[in-house]
C-alpha cells in the first residue's frame, strides 16, 4: 500500500491561523452591512442580460428546515418537527422569485440548480415538485444543465427520488458525517449505514448518475480507528464523489456547537492524521484527490471537469459549471454576479417581512472593484486547479503584499513560483486555504473585524 507523505506537525502548528475557505472573495466579514438595493438591482440587471443568452444561470435555493439539531452544524437553520411551516416557506420563495423575473428582460436559462439547506427533504415530495415546477414553467432548461439536492438518508424516500428524477436531477448528496455509534451521538446525528445504503442504491435503481457522500474528519471523539471504519464502510458503497470536510469549529456563530466538550476535539497535528488516514484510504480505493477536500472516481464528471482544468467553486462548492451567475433564493442564501455579492436576510422574520412586502430580501452586500476581480481569479486558480499565472498588471500589487508569503510557503516546500506563476507542491494541497490567503489583499493588508469570524485553516 502506497505510503502518505508525512506532513510536518511544525507547518500543521505554524499555519492552524483562522482563515476563511474561500468560497467567494473579498470573503464576507469585508462585505457591507448594507447594501443599496437600487444598486443591486442595476448589477443584477446588466449582468443577467449578458450571461443568460451566454451560459444560463446558475440558481442555489435554501430550505433552512431540519427535525432535529446536529450540533456539529454551522447552516443557517430553523429546527422544527411543524411541518405546516413549509407552505409559508413556499410562498415567500415565491414571491422573491417573481420579484427576480421582473428585473430579467427575457426567459431564464437555467444551467445549474442546487437545492441545499437545512435539509431539503424535510419537504414532502409534493411541496419539493412545487417549488421546483415554479422555477421550470418560467425559465429554459439548458440541455447540458446539472441539477442537484442534499438529501438526508433518514428522510429521503424513494417517491422524493423519483419526482427529483423526472424533474431533471442526476446528483444527490447524502450527509454521512461519521458512522461511528459514540461520534453520532454526541453530535446528535443518528444515522444508520444501512439508512445511508438504502438511499443510495434507491437513487441508483431510479437513475441518477451522481451520489456524493459528505465526510466530516476532526469531530469531537474521532479517533484513527473510527475514521477508518467510516471511511471503509463508505467505500464499499462506493459513491462517485466524497467531500471530506475539516470540522469547522466557530461556537461564536454557531451556539449549537457549544452543546458538546470542547476537550472531545481532535488537536491540530491528530486532525491532520485523520485527514491522511482518510486521503490514504480513498485514493487506494481509486478516488482521485481534487481540489479542496473533494475526492471523486476518475469517470465523474468533476474529475474529468478537474483534469480539463474547468472545475469551478462558488457558495454551493465544486462544480462543473461555471454559468459567471449565481442568484440565490431563501433565507440568507447569497447571489453573485461576478462584479456583485448580495446576501438575504439571515432570519425568517426578516426575509418574510421583506418579500411580503415586495422588497428583494437583501441584507448585506459587496460591490466588486477591479482589483477585488484580478485577484478573486487567482484565488479561485489556486483552488480549483492548484496554479495560477501572474498577470502583469497585478505584478506592483503582487510583489508588495503577496510575494513575501509566496517566499516563505516556498521555503516551507508548500509551493514553486516565480514572477510569472505558482503552483503547489505535494504537501501544499493540504494548505490550500493557506496559499489561497497570500492572494487575499484585505487579509495581507491587515483588515481586521471585532469578532474572530474564522474557522481554523487546519
Amino acid at each position: 500500500m502506497k505510503q502518505v507523505e508525512a506532513v510536518s506537525p511544525l507547518l500543521v502548528r505554524k499555519y492552524n491561523q483562522p482563515l476563511p475557505r474561500y468560497t467567494s472573495y473579498p470573503t464576507v466579514p469585508v462585505w457591507n452591512d448594507q447594501l443599496d438595493i437600487e444598486t443591486w438591482k442595476e448589477q443584477f440587471t446588466t449582468k443577467f442580460a449578458e450571461q443568460n443568452h451566454i451560459n444560463g444561470i446558475s440558481l442555489y435555493i435554501h430550505l433552512p428546515f431540519c427535525e432535529s439539531l446536529c450540533t456539529y452544524c454551522g447552516c443557517n437553520k430553523k429546527i422544527t418537527t411543524n411541518h405546516s411551516v413549509e407552505e409559508e416557506y413556499l410562498n415567500a420563495i415565491e414571491k422573491e422569485w417573481n420579484l427576480y423575473r421582473r428585473l430579467m428582460k427575457q426567459i431564464p436559462v437555467v444551467r445549474e440548480l442546487h437545492l441545499g439547506g437545512g435539509t431539503p427533504t424535510f419537504f414532502s415530495p409534493k411541496n419539493l415538485q412545487r417549488l421546483l415546477t415554479l422555477i421550470t414553467k418560467s425559465s429554459i432548461i439548458h440541455p447540458r444543465h446539472e441539477f442537484s439536492i442534499e438529501g438526508h438518508p433518514n428522510n429521503t424516500t424513494v417517491e422524493h427520488l423519483k419526482m427529483l428524477f423526472d424533474l431533471g436531477f442526476r446528483r444527490i448528496s447524502y450527509g454521512v458525517q461519521d458512522n461511528d455509534p459514540q461520534v453520532q451521538k454526541v453530535i446528535n446525528r443518528i444515522q444508520p449505514v444501512e439508512n445511508v445504503r438504502r438511499a443510495t442504491e434507491e437513487a441508483r435503481k431510479i437513475g441518477f448518475t451522481s451520489v456524493n457522500y459528505d465526510l466530516i474528519y476532526g469531530l469531537a471523539l474521532q479517533t484513527l480507528e473510527s475514521i477508518e471504519r467510516t471511511i471503509n464502510e463508505v467505500i464499499d458503497l462506493k459513491p462517485d464523489r466524497i467531500a471530506f470536510y475539516s470540522y469547522a469549529h466557530v461556537p461564536w456563530t454557531s451556539k449549537a456547537q457549544r452543546l458538546f466538550d470542547e476537550n472531545d476535539l481532535p488537536d491540530a497535528e491528530t486532525k491532520i492524521q485523520l485527514y491522511l488516514k482518510g486521503k490514504d484510504i480513498l485514493t487506494n480505493a481509486g478516488y482521485k484527490d481534487i481540489g479542496m477536500d473533494h475526492f471523486a472516481l476518475s469517470d465523474d464528471e468533476l474529475y474529468k471537469a478537474w483534469m480539463e482544468g474547468t472545475m469551478h467553486r462558488n457558495f454551493m462548492g465544486y462544480t462543473t459549471q461555471n454559468s459567471g451567475m449565481l442568484l440565490g433564493l431563501g433565507v440568507s442564501s447569497i447571489s453573485d454576479t461576478g462584479t456583485a455579492f448580495a446576501q438575504n436576510e439571515k432570519t425568517l422574520h426578516d426575509y418574510y417581512a421583506a418579500v411580503s412586502n415586495g422588497n428583494l430580501p437583501v441584507k448585506k452586500g459587496y460591490l466588486l472593484s477591479k482589483e477585488d476581480m484580478a485577484f478573486r481569479q487567482y484565488i479561485l486558480d489556486i483552488s480549483c486547479k492548484g496554479y495560477t499565472d501572474f498577470r502583469e498588471e497585478d505584478l506592483e500589487l503582487l510583489r508588495t503584499y503577496t510575494y513575501p508569503v509566496l517566499s516563505s510557503l516556498e521555503q516551507n516546500r508548500l509551493i514553486t513560483w516565480n514572477e510569472k506563476g505558482v503552483k503547489l507542491n505535494d504537501q501544499g494541497h493540504y494548505f490550500i486555504r493557506v496559499i489561497c490567503s497570500a492572494f487575499d489583499l484585505y487579509l495581507q493588508r491587515g483588515f481586521k473585524n471585532e469578532k474572530l469570524v474564522f474557522s481554523k485553516a487546519i
